[in-house]
């Protein structure tokens, strides 16, 4: 065991922390499972199943997001709101894939540095609800939480909660991990052949042109290196791809929890990068005392309504040795209330020397209802907060390490503006989501130019 392993073993181990002991706290977001021994019944076969992922990828992907930390690197982290089950089909997922990769891009041209690509895929079933239950006419049943839970049409049957899910949100997080991996190792990611990447369906996009120019000036400065070395520059075939979501659903991830040979300490084995939402994510909560003690890089979403001081006790309960990479701050604020909200917690961290990820989400705080009834967002809104972001943390001397965006290569109109100026008559032609609206393709791809101009303006000297 390497030295370093071995301190942070003799300094960091919670001696009162077990994968159970959040059951000794309030769990907020929860579903009231009817069947006992049902629940019961799937939790033990859950912890027979193989890991999803392995403890060497969790530290590898911890290193670098400590060097994003430093500014070394940058993290782009990204996918659906809400997996569905019908989802976990190949064109979805290459999709998904590929327009992460083509963000991925963007980014490594313009901010000269490597990219982190994280997914939001592979276990993002469940999601959390503002109700418990759901009203339509007369009738009242429990809301949906998530293809994990329940399902989403409004019957007593598909809205009772059914254990049984998380073992199919086991098998099709499986799946979709498998053929990532699949994709990857057989050379989709070589920047050779950025081709690859390409959907069908946005060649007359208006930021086409641009994106194109931009892989031919990459596919010359390959191939002009290759030429100097008089061999293939073979580290560009392949790409590090990283797995997150919520770990909202305790009882699943904690049967997915486990220790592992050579390592110390325990690991969540369904995913690399664990967050708390929002409404899971008090000090003395059931969610909180159980990120603690993995060893996971984790993140903690931060709304408006957090205090510098509830945020510092967070910094102490979740990373008390101050370990670089292993704490994400996702902040999601809205356009209209980031520049009052954030500086004072940036302040508040800076001032106390603590490390931590800035990271920026800009969609979950613009979410709004139309006029004809549908949740969606507006591109401008997103937009403003992101390059508030980026303009607020360099004026706290602090710095945006990454952005968490919901997204999909699916032909979608949910959010409002973008490339193609969608308005509200347009949202009924394709709006697929099952939660909240998705960035598309051309949408997602302008969000990330958008981060190089920002990046490029606030270093450049006054």
């Amino acid at each position: 065991m390497p030295t370093s392993d071995r301190t942070l073993r003799a300094v960091n181990l919670p001696a009162d922390w077990s994968p159970q002991s959040w059951r000794n706290r309030t769990a907020m977001q929860l579903p009231q499972y009817p069947d006992a021994q049902a629940l019961d019944d799937a939790l033990a076969e859950l912890r027979t199943l193989p890991p999803l992922v392995t403890s060497w990828e969790i530290l590898s992907l911890k290193q670098q997001l400590a060097e994003a930390q430093e500014g070394k690197r940058f993290l782009l982290q990204g996918g659906d709101c809400a997996e569905t089950f019908d989802g976990c089909r190949s064109d979805v997922i290459s999709n998904r894939l590929k327009v992460l990769l083509q963000m991925s891009l963007v980014l490594v041209h313009g901010l000269r540095k490597p990219v982190v690509r994280v997914g939001r895929f592979a276990g993002q079933y469940a999601k959390p609800r503002s109700a418990d239950t759901e009203t339509i006419g007369d009738a009242t049943l429990p809301s949906y939480r998530g293809d994990m839970v329940n399902a989403p049409e409004f019957t007593p049957e598909s809205r009772t909660p059914d254990p049984r899910r998380m073992i199919k949100a086991h098998a099709r997080s499986a799946m979709t991990m498998n053929f990532v991996r699949a994709l990857i190792d057989g050379g989709f990611a070589d920047l050779h052949h950025p081709e690859y990447w390409n959907l069908s369906w946005v060649g007359h996009s208006p930021l086409a042109d641009e994106y194109r120019r931009m892989v031919t000036a990459i596919g010359d400065a390959v191939r002009f290196m290759e030429t100097l070395s008089g061999s293939e520059v073979h580290n560009l075939n392949r790409v590090d791809f990283y797995t997150s979501h919520e770990a909202l659903l305790l009882p699943y991830e904690e049967s997915l929890t486990r220790q592992v040979p050579r390592h110390w300490g325990w690991f969540n084995l369904s995913t690399h990068y664990p967050w708390i939402g929002m409404r899971t994510a008090q000090v003395d909560g059931a969610h909180a005392e159980y990120f603690r003690g993995i060893r996971n890089p984790i993140a903690l979403k931060v709304g408006p309504s957090v205090t510098p001081d509830q945020l510092l006790r967070t910094i102490d309960l979740l990373n008390p040795e101050d370990e670089g990479g292993r704490l994400t701050f996702i902040h999601r604020m809205g356009a209209s209330g980031i520049a009052e909200k954030l500086p004072t917690l940036l302040d508040a961290v800076r001032r106390d020397g603590r490390r931590v990820l800035w990271v920026c989400d800009p969609m979950h705080g613009n979410t709004e209802s139309t006029s004809n009834g549908y949740k969606t967002r507006r591109f401008r809104n997103i937009r403003s907060e992101l390059e508030q972001a980026f303009e607020l943390h360099a004026a706290a001397g602090t710095r945006l390490g990454g952005v968490h965006l919901e997204l999909t290569g699916e032909d979608v109109t949910e959010c409002l503006g973008g490339a193609r100026e969608l308005t509200e008559s347009d949202l009924e032609r394709a709006y697929k989501s099952t939660v909240d609206p998705r960035l598309n393709y051309e949408q997602a791809l302008e969000i990330a130019m958008l981060i190089v101009r920002k990046q490029a303006q606030i270093a450049a000297p006054a």
